[in-house]
């Protein structure tokens, strides 16, 4: 199969879309799973090669991707709702979270949704309690971390997997 200019350029840029997306998910600047998902939709979209591959890459990266979402939200949830620590500390968490990284770029963030979480936790439950239920929220937070990116790096895997298939890279 001949390479283009177009082709090239197709393939870079959803690479790159893909790899930024997995990146993003770590640092949370970036919406990672769903750039990295949008990265093999462009691929699938306009990419050259077989284009009933392509969207067959597609379709298997949209259900993982869908279904590292939800499972993103579901443990997690689960776990802090076991742990009885409230939404509420969540949402504080969440805003002070975003407040912090206006105030100190990137590095607010964690600082601010640690301390949010923190401070509701105090004024619900004491200053003996407020850290272990923190603890708690943090590790579910991490583990929604790990299980997006674990979805974003399928995904990743995925397209590469479609590239070998529909042709691209190899002949």
């Amino acid at each position: 199969m001949g390479l283009t200019d177009s082709a090239w350029v197709i393939n870079l840029i959803a690479g790159l879309a893909i790899a930024v997306g997995v990146v993003g998910v770590v640092v949370p600047v970036v919406p990672g799973l769903l750039l990295s998902w949008a990265g093999v939709l462009l691929w699938a979209a306009l990419g050259e090669g077989s284009g009933a591959v392509r969207w067959l890459t597609f379709g298997v990266a949209t259900a993982v991707a869908l279904l590292g979402a939800l499972i993103k939200y579901l443990v997690p949830g689960r776990r802090l709702k076991s742990a009885g620590v409230p939404n509420s500390a969540l949402l504080a968490g969440g805003l002070l979270g975003v407040i912090g990284f206006f105030v100190i770029p990137v590095l607010g963030l964690p600082l601010g949704f640690v301390l949010g979480i923190y401070l509701v936790e105090r004024m619900r439950l004491g200053p003996g309690q407020a850290w272990p239920s923190t603890k708690q929220a943090l590790h579910a937070a991490g583990m929604a971390m790990l299980i997006e990116f674990t979805a974003a790096l399928a995904v990743a895997v995925l397209w590469v997997f479609g590239l070998l298939w529909s042709g691209w890279l190899l002949p």
